[in-house]
């Protein structure tokens, strides 16, 4: 029988009792952000469960890790702590157990509408790291750029390659983003362009959240790295394309990059996502020996960005992905992250880079579908090479489960003007 909630939930809705996604939020009445988990239209505040001694299991009893303004304790508690408060939400939100279902004055105190909050980062993050790993993306990019005889360097079927990102400038979503200023490549004998980026982009990404960390010095194995991971969010790594070509040589992205990225506010976990898991590509070359995985999988995520240009009222759809398109997996990433002992801590975020696919539509950033702006984009009447001012950027993402959806919400964010 499948596991059903006493509060309704509608059949098209992100989070039925299976998800239960964790992120933070206030109110009106509140200034500190309190956690909580997303069940239909509705927050569950997890202080309040907390207070009432709900989560009376061996871990979790006594603790204050959801009396916290971030879940950065909780990440800490590891994988045995994440399943026994998964289990004790499930259990207190079913249709058959009447702890909080029958108490009326509880279930004011503790059932927050969504309308009613202001949703904020769920972790701190103390470091961001973003990888390249979509390998559509790659050869599209290295034939954008170097042409299409060897459009992938040899380096990139050997590791997941990556770069250290600004972890200050991830924002959550709705959040607007202000166009860049930067240089870009000069013409001819000039100086260097120097103004507002004139090709802004979004990046479709995921973001895992690690959840413990390791010592400095010592590495994480690939077949024990998930237990790091708590879960995944939708992120947008904005791209300022003209900056980040000029500055990239010798050392890769700095300015183009860091002045935005845009996270979700719901944290899906692994356990949620487990039903959806499926076999990730084969890798050849085979990996070395420490990133060979005894299973290695992807999950069946569906991915779509649509993009509202100013002054329209509708969206349209750009791209249609999934994370199943990923050749180095979530796992892999993070275990070659350690390999060298380098230390993540709880709350860390690690961006998988943009998420492409095989087909014309499922090119995950503006650079790919309008081939560095040699084509336009048609939007509802518009046309679109770069995003401009006052455009709007959504994401979402969903697995299909047997009559239920396990969702992230939406990833949202406007681009403005420079400030003066």
């Amino acid at each position: 029988m499948a596991l059903k909630s006493f509060i309704h939930v509608h059949p098209d809705s992100h989070f039925p009792i299976q998800n239960l996604p964790y992120g933070a939020f206030k109110t009106h009445s509140t200034t500190l952000p309190r956690l909580g988990v997303a069940i239909g239209d509705y927050v569950l505040d997890l202080s309040e469960i907390a207070k009432s001694g709900l989560f009376n299991s061996p871990l979790l009893a006594g603790s204050d890790c959801f009396l916290q303004p971030t879940l950065n304790k909780f990440l800490a508690m590891g994988r045995p702590a994440w399943k026994e408060a998964r289990d004790t939400l499930q259990k207190l939100l079913s249709s058959t157990e009447p702890a909080l279902r029958d108490n009326m004055e509880f279930r004011q105190k503790a059932l927050v509408p969504m309308s009613e909050v202001e949703m904020v980062l769920p972790m701190e993050i103390g470091d961001y790291t973003d990888f390249f790993s979509s390998m559509h993306h790659a050869k599209n990019c290295g034939t954008i750029f170097v042409g299409p005889k060897n459009p992938i360097a040899p380096n990139w079927f050997r590791l997941p390659i990556a770069y250290h990102g600004r972890a200050s400038s991830v924002v959550i979503s709705g959040t607007d983003i202000i166009r860049p200023r930067g240089q870009g490549h000069p013409t001819g004998n000039s100086t260097p362009y120097f103004g507002p980026s004139l090709k802004l982009d979004f990046e479709l990404e995921m973001g895992t959240v690690v959840g413990p960390g390791n010592e400095l010095g010592k590495t994480i194995d690939v077949n024990e790295a998930a237990d790091h991971i708590f879960g995944v969010v939708l992120m947008n790594d904005w791209s300022a394309r003209d900056i980040q070509a000029w500055e990239y040589v010798p050392l890769g992205p700095f300015l183009g990059k860091s002045f935005g990225t845009t996270i979700s506010p719901w944290i899906v976990t692994l356990d949620a996502l487990q039903p959806f898991a499926c076999d990730a590509p084969k890798q050849d070359p085979p990996p070395l020996p420490y990133l060979a995985e005894k299973t290695s999988k992807n999950y069946d995520i569906a991915l779509e960005v649509q993009i509202k240009p100013s002054g329209q009222k509708d969206s349209s759809v750009v791209t249609r992905s999934n994370l199943k398109n990923l050749y180095w997996t979530l796992t892999q990433q993070l275990a070659h992250h350690t390999i060298n002992g380098c230390n993540l801590r709880p709350g860390d975020l690690l961006g998988t880079g943009t998420i492409s696919g095989p087909e014309p539509d499922s090119l995950g950033c503006l650079l790919e579908l309008t081939w560095n702006g040699q084509k336009a984009l048609s939007l509802n009447g518009t046309t679109r090479k770069f995003l401009e001012d006052g455009d709007e950027v959504i994401f979402t993402g969903c697995c299909k489960g047997d009559g239920y959806n396990i969702g992230f919400g939406t990833c949202t964010g406007k681009v403005v003007p420079p400030r003066d």
